[in-house]
């Protein structure tokens, strides 16, 4: 499943640089991930890079958007040819 920024975000801009979807953007006030460009980083990386530097620890999965590791590889694939 996509991730989600949730309102404890800092925008301390850590989590935008990481993302090899480029799916991570700031919004007003906090980061906004993309869930159409997010795969968690499957096809890229083995855990989520986002999560990894994010010093607020507030992203997590998003609700909404409930896909299997092969759908994200998949969307991976098709955002990166």
């Amino acid at each position: 499943m996509a991730l989600m920024i949730t309102d404890a975000c800092t925008a301390c801009d850590a989590c935008e640089p990481v993302c090899p979807n480029k799916a991570i953007t700031a919004g007003n006030p906090i980061y906004v991930i993309d869930a159409l460009k997010c795969t968690e980083c499957v096809g890229a990386e083995e855990e989520p890079q986002c999560k990894l530097v994010c010093p607020a620890n507030c992203i997590e999965p998003n609700p909404d958007w409930n896909e299997s590791k092969e759908e994200l590889l998949a969307k991976y694939q098709q955002l990166h040819g």
